[in-house]
């Protein structure tokens, strides 16, 4: 049975746009396009130490068998998350099967009618989409603009709206950018306006902080959040996102948060393999080896004169801005053939005009590897 036409024009709509998205085949190349920053997805150790642990444990099981409110709750999943809480300073954390369910469960259930999201407009689409499926008023700011957030503040304020609560949105680390905000300055206008202030942390998650516990902890801020959502498929190279808040907040969500409500829980070796990937963070090598390279890399790119080109990031993201569709997709095309990895990001998934080759750096990647593709950079653009 054929898709309605409707559904065939919004297709070709895409492919005469050249953005139609297509599943690649896995990488072959250097890698500088995956999320698995400190390569835990393919730690040997991770995955050995994760089966030990089931079988030590008597833990032989494929699946949850139900949603946790019903007979998927094991064991593992209390001793996870009290160690989750415990690792990032938190009173509580609950586990989502994604970091897609957990920031769709907590923006769909906890701002309510009456309430106000300003969040900046460079959030990511999971984010968009909890906010849309809430009944509360929803304003963006600029990106990383305090000034036009709290100038949105004040106006909400001023007006006869009957508003309970603010709620103030952003990530530590943006997925398109690879830039952060300055927390410090959001907690300030968060107290300032008696706001509640929600902070994704999906690619700060074994990136920043002494052990890779995110920036809101390694700038000492975790009691001035109120939720932090912490993703596990970057970082730890496993499956999974834990929302973290105070015991109050994580009952709320078990009982309004629907994908926290009605999806089946993760089986047991995702759950374990979430406590052993935390656990090895605390003594990691590969944390170090990765800020070595994010620093080699800003350098590199300074030396070549191709950082103007570039947003500014001492993340894990780095974004080479090059507009259009066409043109950005040749440019990682000549580089794969080099066998490089890199993903050309297209409008519409970032605006028109700002379409860019993302490099993403790992705790794998060699001096030599980084120096080479940046190399091979210039000499295309330049």
């Amino acid at each position: 049975m054929k898709i309605p036409n409707v559904l065939q024009q919004k297709l070709l709509f895409r492919k005469e746009a050249n953005a139609l998205r297509k599943l690649p085949m896995p990488i072959n190349g250097i890698d500088f396009s995956s999320n698995d920053y400190l390569g835990f997805a393919k730690n040997e150790e991770i995955f050995e130490t994760t089966h030990q642990y089931l079988v030590e444990n008597n833990i032989k099981v494929n699946g949850a068998t139900g949603s946790r409110l019903i007979s998927g709750n094991h064991n593992l999943y209390d001793i996870t998350e009290k160690y989750i809480a415990t690792f990032h300073q938190s009173e509580a954390a609950l586990i989502f099967n994604s970091g897609y369910d957990a920031n769709v469960g907590f923006f769909s259930a906890v701002p309510l009618r009456n309430d106000i999201i300003l969040y900046d407009e460079l959030c990511h689409a999971s984010i968009r989409d909890g906010i849309q499926m809430s009944h509360a008023k929803s304003y963006k700011f600029q990106h990383n603009d305090y000034e036009d957030l709290e100038t949105k503040i004040a106006k909400i304020q001023t007006t006869n709206y009957e508003f309970q609560t603010i709620y103030i949105v952003t990530e530590s680390v943006f997925s398109m950018d690879g830039d952060t905000p300055n927390i410090e300055t959001l907690v300030q206008l968060s107290e300032k306006f008696k706001a509640l202030l929600v902070v994704d942390e999906a690619h700060a998650l074994g990136v920043f902080g002494e052990k890779g516990e995110g920036i809101i902890q390694s700038q000492q801020l975790q009691n001035k959040v109120f939720a932090r959502i912490m993703t596990f498929g970057k970082g730890l190279g496993c499956h999974g996102a834990a929302i973290l808040g105070d015991a109050d907040l994580i009952e709320y969500l078990v009982n309004f948060s629907r994908s926290f409500i009605y999806t089946t829980g993760l089986s047991p070796h995702s759950v374990a393999t979430i406590l052993v990937a935390y656990q090895n963070l605390n003594h990691s090598v590969e944390l170090q080896k990765l800020k070595e390279n994010i620093a080699f890399f800003n350098q590199q790119k300074q030396l070549l004169g191709i950082k103007p080109l570039f947003v500014y990031s001492k993340s894990a993201i780095h974004s080479a801005i090059l507009p259009g569709n066409d043109k950005v997709k040749k440019i990682a095309s000549q580089l794969q053939e080099k066998g490089f990895e890199v993903k050309a990001i297209l409008s519409p998934t970032v605006p028109e005009g700002q379409e860019r080759l993302r490099f993403c750096l790992h705790s794998y990647n060699t001096e030599q590897e980084m120096k080479s593709v940046l190399d091979e950079l210039s000499t295309l653009i330049l």
